[in-house]
Order: C-alpha cells, then structure tokens, then sequence
C-alpha cells in the first residue's frame, strides 16, 4: 500500500521529543517500527520552521540544522517544508493582576504556514493519487476538515493517525481516521540515527 507519512514536526517535538534524549530520531525507522509491514513508505513530508536562537539556548538553531541536513543525508525520502516565526509587541493581562497594574507588554512568537502547508500538501497528493494511505503525525485537531475532505471524495484511501506521546488522540482526528497508533519511549530508544552519518562529516552534537 503507497503510504505518505506527513509529520507535524512541532507537535512531535513538544508531544514525544522534548526533555528525551531521542532527539536524533531516525523518522523512517520509527514509522517502519510502527506501521505493519504492508504499508510501503513512499514519502515522509516534515513540516516545520527554522527556529531562532535563545539567550538561555543559544545552540537551539545550529542544532535543528545538523539535525535536518542528517536526516536529508540518512532518508532520502524525507522532502522538507518550511513555515516561519513572526514576532511582535503583544499587550497581555497578568496572571496575578493587582490595583496598579493588570497588563504588561510582552514579545510573542508565533509559529505560521507550517499547519497551512501540511493540510494543502495532504489534499493536494490525494489529488494527484500519490498515495493510498496518508498517515498524519501530530495530536492537532485543527487538521480534522482536511481528513474529512479526503474522507468525501477519497473513500477508498485510508487515513492513519499516529499521535506523538502517551496522550490520548483528538476525538475530532479519530473520527476521521481508520486506524490510529502512538510513539512511545521504546519506539524512540531504538530508532535513533547512527552517531555519524554514513559518507558525511554530520554527527550527533555532544550537547542536545
């Protein structure tokens, strides 16, 4: 069966990834892990955007960088597709207001395109019959109409749901979805890339 795996790859980062070690994640050999053996992984899409530097992180940026370019040496069948962050001056009420003050002014960041850009890419490669089975990685009900397009005019294509992290699956992307699965810590452990890639300089970096 031609699956295409489309990963929300914020939602996987924050839903499984975060304060793990397994950040050097090996996407075709987790999905490969998780999906039976019938589902032929013709594509894995990875949908996310260039983060920025911190003051308290001030290695974040090089790190996704390296991470990236290890996964596009390792798997081929990787594509990228990048959003951005926007920030601006935001006026917010305080948690814990009092007589004299109840906003303060704040810098907020947004992340923008990368959820617009995995639901038009999903649509788009029904369309085209590039698959017969997209398996969507994220915990975001906000893709649910996409699904339920798919679901209208695509009804002999199936939908996978893979839901990062122990918690339980939005009910909205369920009910759209034939089958669903989770990434749990063991799954993680052992789908990790090689510490060098192979025919490359890229190495895991020490500190991550």
């Amino acid at each position: 069966m031609r699956t295409f795996i489309y990963v929300d790859g914020f939602n996987l980062y924050y839903g499984a990834l975060k304060n793990t070690a397994y950040k050097w994640l090996d996407l075709n050999n987790l999905f490969h892990r998780i999906l039976p053996s019938y589902n032929e992984i013709r594509k894995i899409k990875y949908f996310t955007a260039r983060i920025k530097n911190r003051p308290n992180n001030p290695a974040q940026a090089n790190r996704q960088t390296i991470y990236l370019r290890a996964l596009a040496a390792y798997s081929p069948n990787i594509d990228f597709h990048f959003g951005h962050f926007l920030s601006h001056p935001m006026r917010m009420p305080l948690a814990n207001p009092t007589r004299t003050q109840q906003y303060c002014d704040v810098i907020k960041t947004e992340e923008k395109g990368s959820d617009v850009n995995l639901a038009v890419h999903i649509l788009n490669d029904a369309w085209l019959d590039n698959y017969d089975c997209a398996v969507l990685v994220t915990n975001d009900s906000d893709f649910a109409e996409a699904l339920n397009l798919i679901r209208q005019y695509f009804s002999a294509k199936k939908i996978g749901l893979i839901t990062p992290g122990g918690n339980h699956p939005s009910k909205e992307l369920a009910q759209k979805c034939h089958f669903q699965r989770r990434i749990r810590q063991g799954a993680l452990a052992n789908s990790q890339l090689p510490f060098r890639i192979p025919n490359t300089s890229i190495s895991k970096p020490e500190i991550w």
